[in-house]
């Protein structure tokens, strides 16, 4: 799933020179993008699991909460991206 987070997250970034691994921070002070662009991330991803055949919750508790959320970073948003995936 980190190759799908970087697929539809490289459009939305400004600056295409960012380098991009799992721990790359996605929001807040030091992420790559604003809240606009995680919205779009979103609606990108949620498009692209539905094409596998399976639903992305972007807007449950745990993609909510400060301390868990899954946008914390690439890494964290493509495990949940996995593990949603095999709940399908």
């Amino acid at each position: 799933m980190f190759e799908l987070v970087i697929k539809e997250l490289r459009p939305l970034l400004k600056d295409q020179s960012i380098h991009i691994d799992e721990s790359t921070i996605l929001i807040g002070v030091q992420g790559i993008i604003d809240s606009l662009g995680l919205v779009e991330l979103c609606l990108r991803i949620e498009d692209a699991a539905s094409a596998q055949g399976f639903e992305f919750d972007w807007t449950s508790e745990k993609a909510m909460s400060r301390n868990t959320s899954i946008f914390r970073s690439v890494g964290s948003l493509a495990e949940e991206l996995e593990q949603q995936k095999l709940q399908k």
